[in-house]
């Protein structure tokens, strides 16, 4: 690690106001696959696992706040008001504000390719980190630093704003109430290296209209396929 590594990441601590006590922890959360792939003998593994392990926190802590703080809201207003503070683009754009970019070991070929700048990549490495304050300082803690995070976000999602719109969960509940059945999304292709895909989604609504939408994950071609489609629908619905 050089003296570069150790300032970015004693600025995520400070930032996120968390010190951990295990850094191995920390630093396999920084870590990327393409890292430990073009240097196997790395003291570090990659995040993959902690990423799976931070999801998983994160869902349960924010369902836990939203069912304190909205003890009227039904399960379906708590799961589509969940989707749109935990998505791609807010933890993107929360790791980004941590400056956690800059902290993440990267293989050459994704650092060359921009790397730290991309949502999906971005938004793994902060729920891996979610984990890593998890395993090191228990669910408690976890907790705490998430209803901190997640509380700006929390009461501009319960609005209903549009930039924390989950296109998915608002076109699939109108398809049900119009056309009582639900999107279809179908992977049409997937192209590029591993570093740097490309996902083509199209979209199949009761036989009446087929687009598609692409992104730099799966999950991101299916938000914009979705947002075209709600787009279509809300503007015909003008009067």
């Amino acid at each position: 690690m050089n003296r570069e590594e150790c300032s970015h990441w004693r600025a995520l601590t400070a930032t996120l106001g968390y010190v951990f006590q295990d850094h191995r922890l920390l630093m396999n959360a920084c870590t990327h696959r393409s890292f430990t792939n073009e240097n196997p003998s790395a003291p570090y593994s990659d995040n993959e696992r902690l990423e799976f392990l931070g999801d998983a926190v994160l869902q349960l802590c924010i369902s836990d706040e939203l069912m304190n703080r909205f003890p009227a809201y039904t399960e379906g207003q708590l799961s589509k008001m969940r989707a749109a503070v935990v998505n791609e683009q807010s933890l993107a754009n929360l790791a980004r504000k941590f400056g956690l970019g800059e902290c993440l070991l990267l293989g050459k070929g994704e650092e060359s390719s921009g790397g730290r700048e991309k949502s999906s990549l971005l938004a793994d490495a902060f729920e891996a980190v979610i984990a890593a304050v998890f395993l090191d300082g228990g669910y408690e803690r976890a907790s705490v630093l998430i209803r901190n995070l997640f509380a700006q976000l929390i009461t501009e999602g319960s609005g209903a704003g549009p930039h924390f719109q989950d296109y998915k969960s608002a076109l699939q509940e109108y398809c049900q109430n119009r056309f009582h059945e639900t999107p279809r999304y179908l992977l049409q292709s997937e192209s590029g290296p591993d570093h740097d895909k490309t996902f083509v989604v199209e979209i199949q609504i009761a036989g009446m209209m087929e687009t598609t939408g692409v992104g730099k994950s799966r999950k991101e071609a299916e938000q914009q396929v979705a947002k075209k489609a709600w787009d279509f629908f809300t503007a015909a619905a003008e009067p």
